[in-house]
């Protein structure tokens, strides 16, 4: 691979072939946005989709009383605005960014043209598009039947998966109304697993200290949507 055609730390983006990863190249732009910056909103049309580099967003339901709960997560191992090739520059939940950082921002049209007009690119996005249906799935299934400290665990490992290093920015507060929790519940389960040594909470960081004990004490749903994601797209980057 030449020098001019490094891929940027996207894992979509790094599984496609060469041919593709050059002709998306000039369509791409590098953007910076906030955590709180609402990317998407439900019921809007929108122009553009979105590849994290190294921040995290989260796609969530809202409901009239002002009620969020997160639907799915994405980061560096997928993109946002899946809508944009199946059938609608529209979707009904929002995507807001909940961990500030880089991402290459690209125009829908583009995406949907270079999505009819090459294979790979269209199994590509057609398995990550598989893998975050699996996400919304299961992630209903652990709010309705697991308990909140099932679905703390469950969304740290995941965010974990989507972000580089061991540390989040992430206040209980805000941790809660992503859940569609008590801010209370929260803090509960975060004293419980940082007396246990598997993370640590300071100033609005939480850190995971035991990767492997936070896996054990998960529940069942964080590895179904894993062994789905790494079943379909089973490609890394490179350290």
């Amino acid at each position: 691979m030449s020098a001019g055609t490094i891929r940027p730390r996207n894992q979509l983006l790094a599984c496609l072939p060469e041919a593709d990863w050059v002709r998306l190249m000039p369509l791409l732009k590098k953007v910076v946005l906030p955590a709180g910056e609402l990317l998407i909103e439900a019921g809007t049309s929108f122009s553009h989709v979105y590849f994290p580099l190294n921040g995290l967003v989260a796609l969530h339901g809202q409901i009239e009383n002002g009620g969020t709960s997160v639907l799915s997560l994405v980061g560096v191992e997928g993109f946002v605005g899946v809508s944009s090739f199946m059938g609608g520059l529209s979707t009904t939940s929002n995507a807001t960014v909940f961990s500030g950082g880089a991402f290459l921002r690209m125009r829908g049209v583009d995406l949907l043209q270079e999505f009819e007009h090459s294979v790979p690119l269209l199994h590509l996005l057609l398995r990550y598009t598989q893998t975050l249906i699996t996400q919304m799935a299961q992630t209903s299934v652990c709010n309705r039947h697991h308990s909140v400290e099932n679905a703390f665990i469950r969304f740290l490992l995941l965010s974990l998966d989507r972000s580089e290093g061991n540390e989040l920015l992430l206040t209980h507060e805000k941790v809660a109304n992503l859940l569609g929790v008590r801010r209370e519940g929260v803090s509960e389960a975060a004293m419980r697993l940082q007396r246990q040594a598997l993370i640590s909470y300071s100033r609005g960081r939480i850190k995971v200290l035991d990767r492997a004990g936070m896996e054990s004490r998960a529940c069942e749903c964080y590895q179904v949507i894993k062994t789905e994601y790494d079943r379909l797209l089973p490609m890394r980057l490179a350290a």
